[in-house]
């Protein structure tokens, strides 16, 4: 629990028996869902928002967005409600 925060949220990792996490996930007090990746590599893929991905399919309309960061430059949409975000956007 978040408790600095105005309103509640609560922070969480997901992983499934398939092997499929995000590293963090982030819950309001209405039940909506937020996933965050991070990833230290330049580049990135598709693939690499499957754990996002299938938290969204589990949490279907309570999914708001999944945000992977990475140490790129640019963002990069992944579909709707997905992007790659680079680590610098976080002090910048």
């Amino acid at each position: 629990l978040i408790s600095f925060a105005q309103d509640r949220y609560w922070l969480f990792h997901y992983r499934d028996h398939d092997a499929y996490e995000v590293d963090l996930v982030i819950e309001n007090r209405a039940g909506q869902v937020a996933g965050i990746e991070v990833k230290a590599s330049a580049t990135v893929t598709a693939q690499d928002f499957r754990g996002l991905k299938r938290l969204a399919a589990g949490a279907g309309s309570d999914f708001v967005s999944g945000c992977l960061f990475y140490d790129g430059e640019r963002v990069i949409r992944f579909g709707d409600k997905m992007a790659a975000v680079p680590l610098s956007a976080l002090w910048g």
